[in-house]
């Protein structure tokens, strides 16, 4: 990171210590177009292939092959990205996909919107969101403390990278397309961060927007569980 130069004004402040958080780098609203400001405010940023496929084209001078990648970032405490990228050979597309996993990087809201919880901890997801693309449709809803993530592989993935550990989900549409349900899902995180909700809400429903600190987290469950040994 000493050899990078920025050149936008989001990255200039950034360099210069004006915002030292990624919460306070998407609330500036500046376009996000430098991977280099993701790596130095996400130091612990994690990645994972999704989907990879061939895809072939005929022309005059023989078949081209190309790869297609999916990607997604995520720091497993309220930031997650998706990326896709091209390419001729596999190594720099995948690279490729995850710069633009970290461009695409939102703020998760999460929260205990779980009737049948009411823990207290974040641990889930405050309400429920609906995302949408192609033929699917993602349906993701709050779950009580310890049920885990009762979703697809490919949600399962995204959801954890974003830090959510309890949720219920169902999906309609052609959900063996790899992309679509993951764009689908990738959407529906999306909503948390557009839905607006009062300040009695965020009370009553423990929402905290972007990281809370994976210990902080750690430590409250524990005290949760103290708290419910004994109450048995």
């Amino acid at each position: 990171m000493v050899d990078w130069v920025p050149k936008t004004r989001l990255g200039h402040m950034v360099l210069n210590g004006e915002v030292t958080t990624m919460s306070e780098a998407l609330a500036t609203k500046l376009p996000l177009r430098e991977a280099e400001i993701v790596d130095i405010l996400l130091p612990d940023l994690q990645d994972e292939v999704i989907d990879l496929n061939m895809v072939q084209r005929m022309t005059d001078s023989g078949r081209r092959v190309r790869f297609a990648v999916t990607c997604i970032v995520g720091n497993g405490d309220g930031f997650i990205g998706m990326g896709r990228a091209k390419g001729k050979e596999v190594g720099p597309s995948i690279k490729k996909a995850i710069d633009n996993a970290k461009l695409n990087i939102i703020e998760v809201k999460r929260g205990c919107g779980s009737w049948e919880c009411g823990c207290g901890t974040v641990h889930s997801f405050p309400f429920e969101v609906i995302g949408r693309s192609g033929s699917v449709t993602v349906y993701l809803r709050p779950a009580p403390r310890g049920i885990g993530l009762a979703v697809g592989d490919v949600a399962k993935s995204l959801l954890t990278l974003a830090g959510i550990h309890d949720a219920w989900g169902f999906a309609t549409g052609n959900t063996k397309t790899k992309v679509n349900y993951c764009m689908a899902t990738f959407d529906a995180l999306k909503q948390t961060a557009r839905m607006r909700v009062t300040d009695e809400q965020t009370e009553r429903l423990k929402i905290a927007s972007g990281p809370i600190g994976l210990a902080n987290a750690e430590e409250t469950d524990i005290d949760a569980d103290n708290s419910d040994g004994k109450e048995a």
